[in-house]
């Protein structure tokens, strides 16, 4: 019986490639041992018959997660490599680190199988043609696979039950930080504070998120805004989606929510995987505690708010309901008045006069009679 595991002469004229991957930043960093443990994979190439010079080592992908290959330009260059017959062997210290995907693993190792080239391990040498080899190599691959699942599994479950009690650090919205003991404040910056109020303010009056921002526009108000993960504010021009956002959530009315947005994978015409982020409804969410810190409005106002929007966003689409629009009223269209906005939000923020239609003050009204 042949033994295919045993490089030929053939192999031996083709290139070695010892392919060094690992998963993070901080695994490079930190994780040094391992990282040197595979740059030592050039001297197990050298002792099964490859020169040295025919050594070829792939570091591209240091730092990168093995759960896919298309952000992986050195996996994309192996393959490349050993589907045009230039490898006679691969090697990697173990599975995991080739592929965490069996798709990936498995076209790995039929092109190696169709161009005559041996994968080897910190285990033993390989040759994708042969029955039993391929079983143990697909064996690994389908163990790589669900420890990275059974990894995820941990993680997740872990973070849950911290969520649960409240105590998992999230990214925060602008007008809240963290304070010295891990508890969440109101931003200390007066003027960001401010801002924020004035958003909810000036919604409770006009009922309309699309209001609200035309009324900040020709005030010529400024909104906070701060990338995920900065502590530097920026004020820019208000914008819809930075209004609804302040609306929407519900961090700023004091609730701790978990599992509001979730991925949502789909192919594109390509066959490309796309991961898309979508905001669930409120009966989805895994963690909802009201009350959990201080907030700019209270839970139940919160949820008003919400009804609110979902009303208006019916009226565009048809439905009925919505912020006060045409109806019977005195003078309608034709007075219209300017109420003076909070002194505190006007002070610092150099807000004016913004004018409002006659028909928001008579509902008002109306409602407190």
């Amino acid at each position: 019986m042949i033994d295919r595991s045993r490089p030929t002469s053939e192999q031996l004229r083709r290139l070695a490639v010892v392919y060094i991957r690992q998963s993070s930043p901080g695994q490079v960093i930190h994780n040094v041992e391992s990282g040197e443990l595979q740059y030592e994979f050039v001297e197990r190439a050298v002792s099964l018959g490859w020169d040295r010079e025919r050594v070829v080592v792939i570091d591209d992908d240091q730092g990168r997660r093995g759960s896919e290959s298309a952000n992986r330009g050195g996996f994309q260059r192996l393959v490349a490599e050993v589907g045009l017959g230039h490898v006679g062997l691969v090697l990697g210290i173990e599975v995991s680190r080739l592929a965490r995907r069996n798709a990936d693993w498995y076209n790995l190792m039929d092109l190696c199988a169709v161009t005559d080239t041996l994968i080897a391990d910190g285990d033993d040498v390989y040759h994708p043609g042969d029955h039993n080899s391929r079983l143990v190599l697909g064996l690994k691959g389908t163990m790589a696979e669900a420890e990275l699942h059974l990894i995820r599994q941990r993680l997740g479950a872990a973070r849950l039950h911290k969520a649960k009690k409240g105590e998992l650090r999230l990214l925060l919205p602008v007008g809240l930080d963290y304070g010295e003991d891990g508890s969440i404040v109101l931003a200390r910056d007066e003027a960001v504070r401010a801002a924020i109020t004035v958003v909810f303010e000036r919604f409770e009056v006009l009922t309309s998120a699309r209001q609200v921002l035309l009324s900040l526009r020709a005030d010529g108000l400024l909104l906070p805004r701060r990338r995920p993960g900065e502590s530097r504010v920026n004020w820019r021009e208000a914008r819809y989606r930075a209004v609804l956002e302040i609306l929407t959530k519900p961090a700023y009315a004091g609730a701790f929510v978990f599992g509001r947005v979730r991925q949502h994978k789909s192919v594109d015409d390509s066959g490309r995987v796309i991961v898309r982020s979508r905001q669930v409804s409120r009966e989805e969410w895994e963690v909802c505690i009201p009350d959990h810190h201080p907030g700019y409005i209270d839970w139940h106002t919160y949820l008003e708010n919400q009804e609110r929007l979902a009303a208006n966003a019916r009226v565009r689409s048809g439905g009925a309901g919505g912020a006060p629009r045409e109806g019977k009223a005195l003078l309608q269209g034709l007075v219209r008045c300017g109420p003076v906005w909070p002194a505190d939000a006007g002070r610092l923020l150099g807000a004016g006069r913004q004018s409002l239609d006659l028909r928001v003050h008579a509902r008002r009204i109306r409602d407190r009679l």
